[in-house]
């Protein structure tokens, strides 16, 4: 038998390769929604743009809010019950499916008015990533990279552009673009749950259903589920504020500004979603060493391959904005306020990941409950006066509390610090390597 030590190292390469996998998709949907921001931008009036971006929110916040966390909670059954042989796995599945599509279903009625033919796809968005979630549970990164990271992206941004030509053109008529941009946003998501459900078949044992599996499924879940509404709030909230208080067109400049802010978001969930499951088996069985190098290692892949984003960005910001049209040059103080906020949160690392992997869910929901509160006040007090530099400044203040917390508190249960004599041995070739 391998000793420990070279054990851990090739799980550790294993989560490296997966998180480059993730990452490599978190790349390509970066650019591929930046690229369709510019057409957007470029194609229509300040205002138009401004009213597609908030209704793109709200579909993603409504969606988020719907899926009820149903995802995270099957990854750490899923990886749990690889010791058991899987044994009654699909009535997890099952049991997480259902609330989720129910939820979503209900709200594309009441929204149908303010989100068109998107409202209609909102279950399938849900059941997408409540699927992909599942193959993840089986250790496979790849059904979420092709299909979410890559395919998703590109065909929203091949489909909107077709739309903004067409509308440009004459071939497309109506009071306004925006439901055709949103018909031309949405109509992917059914190709990807379809995709998504062939890969799922392929991994999921046919076993017996378990009595219990809902309860114990949504047990865990339930604290998870109001943290990742709030999460999903958190995200999306602030362009919807923007235009609520300010308008439209300060939505379109805050949108255009804080696009790359999706890059770290990307980033850190692409190596979350590799790390996931192996975190929940350390801390499942105790292992803390494990624990902690895993925590260390993606903590420093993703400052070193996220800084040089953030810096980048804020260098040249006063010009790429421009790409966006002449309107969207003052935007640069919320470029730069956004890059120094994205480095400090990746410093900290995935920490509610791990505060999760460990089963402290009602923690979590406490610190985005606080981080929110921050935001929604902050941007209540801010962007009437201030616009777009309002919202940056709320959104900050959550992100900063949304990771300090939940930093202080696995250090202080668990000894945890994002930084330590695993970071630099995470760097060896051989890490990337192993088998």
């Amino acid at each position: 038998m391998a000793p420990v030590t070279e054990v851990r190292r090739a799980a550790l390469g294993r989560v490296a390769r997966s998180g480059a996998a993730g990452l490599t998709g978190a790349v390509a949907g970066a650019v591929a929604q930046f690229v369709l921001v510019v057409v957007v931008t470029r194609a229509f009036d300040i205002t138009a743009a401004g009213s597609f971006f908030t209704a793109i929110a709200l579909a993603l916040m409504v969606a988020g809010v719907a899926k009820l966390d149903a995802g995270n909670g099957l990854i750490f059954f899923i990886a749990r019950a690889k010791t058991y042989d899987y044994r009654g796995i699909s009535g997890y599945v099952r049991a997480a499916l259902v609330p989720g599509v129910l939820v979503a279903s209900a709200a594309g009625i009441l929204l149908h008015p303010q989100l068109g033919t998107a409202a209609l796809i909102l279950p399938a968005m849900v059941a997408a990533d409540i699927i992909l979630a599942a193959t993840r549970g089986f250790g496979a990164m790849r059904p979420t990279v092709l299909y979410d990271g890559i395919l998703l992206p590109a065909a929203q941004l091949a489909l909107v552009t077709a739309t903004a030509l067409a509308w440009n053109h004459g071939l497309l008529t109506g009071p306004s673009p925006q439901s055709w941009l949103l018909a031309a946003w949405a109509a992917p998501y059914p190709f990807v749950l379809l995709l998504a459900a062939l890969s799922l078949r392929g991994r999921l044992p046919r076993t017996p259903y378990l009595c219990g599996t809902a309860h114990d499924l949504w047990r865990y879940t339930a604290p998870r589920s109001a943290a990742g509404a709030i999460q999903a709030v958190f995200q999306r909230l602030d362009i919807v504020i923007v235009a609520m208080l300010a308008g439209p067109a300060p939505a379109a400049v805050y949108t255009a500004a804080t696009r790359f802010k999706v890059i770290g978001q990307l980033a850190n969930q692409g190596l979350a979603q590799a790390a996931q499951p192996r975190l929940i088996q350390a801390l499942d069985h105790g292992d803390l060493p494990r624990a902690r190098e895993l925590y260390q290692a993606t903590t420093m892949w993703l400052v070193l391959l996220t800084w040089p984003v953030w810096l980048g960005y804020a260098a040249v910001a006063p010009w790429l904005l421009r790409v966006f049209g002449s309107e969207y040059g003052a935007a640069l103080p919320v470029a730069l306020i956004l890059s120094g906020t994205m480095m400090l949160a990746t410093a900290c690392g995935m920490v509610d990941v791990v505060l999760t992997a460990a089963g402290h869910t009602t923690a979590s929901l406490v610190n985005l409950v606080v981080a929110i509160t921050v935001t929604v006040l902050l941007d209540l007090a801010l962007i009437p006066a201030h616009g777009a530099l309002g919202a940056v400044l709320g959104w900050s203040g959550g992100v900063i509390v949304k990771n300090v917390l939940p930093l202080w508190q696995i250090h202080r249960r668990y000894g945890l610090r994002p930084f330590g004599r695993h970071s630099l041995s995470a760097l060896r070739p051989g890490t990337w390597a192993a088998a």
